[in-house]
């Protein structure tokens, strides 16, 4: 409730000046009927990946899990899911949004769920393995979506808004993730068993919503007056054909920016699940009891959430999103060699939690990069290879970090492998601003 009335009170401020009075109203009604039940669905969605971190507390013992096949486990999702993902888009630019986010949100609840069924390695990948499946297309999608709705100027406050889930998710998710794990016995499943059909059935349950709520584009939606929906789409529509975008798939794959955007998406992306999925064996190692590892590990995420938003809000304000997003790597990489350079949970907790501002943060920014260039289906099917990409750093992060830990015996040269890829990241960043104006 708290993050729908700050967005309700930010939003007509920012957008007056911009936009016509027809537009600004049918741009609220826009933002009231879909950012809080995608923001919700993306909760969920993010839950059902940070979740397994905390599972693997008993987890791991019981399956008989080393920290190299939990890792594996970890991030196999990403693998199908960045298999899946390019098609998953393309199938939903041809069926629509709204059957398609639906149906995506039904089949990894239910792969989210099955994941309790695990007896040891072999079927804890292979559940891992459906999620991926199941849940390629989801933010790509969404954020295609988005651009059929909102101008770009409105679009990076929107993205907070919905991507603020992502710390969200583990501010509330660990404390709830811990409590589950003590329902060990409960109807004879242990706590791990339960953590996972918790997180997951609701997805299902908010699949059909969305199935009942969303429509495709503004043109389809009753819920705008017929003003309304002429407004915002003429809007659009001049917005589109101001901009110089490719339109199609094949020329989005010519295009070097999308690769340089592929890569950077990897490397924050590895950066924040490398140290989201290992969080919680992270504090284990500095003595943290497990009843308050679930509260300990919220900390970096409620700075986070706030470093989001306001990060947002300065990029719509003043624009320059890839200094920014330069900027935003530059402090994750700094910050991840700051948290291991002392023995004291305190300043580890601090360097962390920087990290993270700048890896979540760095989502946001980027996102709202590649609409710039890409619309129609080099958007549907362009954000999804970019983020296909992006989503192996969801695989490479924790098993990377599972490896060197292995090998090394501590967190330490894990955190200083991330922090080497975010810099390089930076540099990757930079080099953007030799194909567009940084704007």
């Amino acid at each position: 409730m708290k993050t729908a009335a700050a967005s309700k009170a930010q939003i007509p401020q920012e957008v007056t000046a911009d936009f016509t009075p027809e537009e600004n109203a049918a741009l609220r009604k826009a933002a009231w009927r879909l950012i809080p039940l995608l923001a919700l669905a993306y909760f969920f969605n993010y839950l059902d990946r940070t979740s397994v971190g905390f599972a693997a507390l008993t987890m791991n013992k019981d399956l008989g899990l080393t920290a190299a096949q939990f890792g594996i486990g970890a991030g196999i999702m990403f693998a199908a899911y960045c298999l899946c993902e390019v098609p998953s888009n393309l199938a939903m630019y041809r069926f629509g949004a709204r059957k398609w986010i639906a149906r995506i949100m039904i089949t990894w609840g239910l792969a989210a769920a099955a994941t309790a069924l695990s007896v040891g390695p072999n079927s804890f990948y292979v559940f891992r393995l459906l999620l991926g499946v199941a849940e390629a297309g989801f933010f790509p999608g969404v954020i295609f979506f988005l651009t059929l709705w909102f101008p770009a100027k409105y679009r990076a406050r929107v993205l907070a808004w919905f991507t603020v889930s992502t710390p969200l998710s583990s501010l509330i998710g660990g404390p709830v993730a811990v409590w589950l794990l003590q329902f060990d016995g409960v109807m004879g499943l242990t706590g791990w068993q339960w953590m996972f059909i918790v997180t997951g059935l609701p997805a299902c349950l908010l699949g059909l919503v969305v199935l009942a709520v969303l429509a495709d584009k503004p043109v389809d939606a009753k819920w705008l007056t017929e003003s309304e929906r002429n407004a915002l789409q003429r809007l659009l529509e001049k917005e589109g054909v101001s901009a110089k975008t490719k339109k199609s798939m094949k020329g989005a794959l010519k295009d070097p920016r999308v690769y340089l955007m592929a890569l950077i998406s990897f490397s924050f992306t590895l950066g924040s699940y490398g140290i989201g999925i290992w969080l919680p064996q992270i504090l284990k190692t500095h003595g943290v009891s497990m009843g308050a590892t679930g509260w300990v590990s919220a900390i970096p995420y409620f700075f986070a959430t706030i470093g989001l938003i306001w990060w947002a809000a300065h990029v719509d304000k003043n624009g320059r999103a890839i200094k920014n997003l330069v900027i935003a790597c530059l402090l994750a990489a700094v910050a991840m060699v700051f948290s291991i350079s002392f023995a004291n949970l305190v300043p580890a907790m601090v360097g962390i939690t920087l990290a993270l501002v700048g890896t979540i943060s760095a989502r946001t920014i980027f996102y709202t990069i590649p609409g710039k260039f890409l619309s129609g289906e080099a958007a549907a099917g362009g954000l999804a290879f970019i983020n296909s990409i992006g989503a192996l750093g969801g695989f490479a992060g924790p098993y990377l970090v599972g490896y060197l830990k292995d090998l090394t015996g501590s967190f330490a040269a894990g955190m200083i492998g991330m922090a080497v890829i975010l810099t390089l990241a930076a540099g990757m960043s930079m080099s953007i601003r030799l194909f567009m104006k940084d704007n």
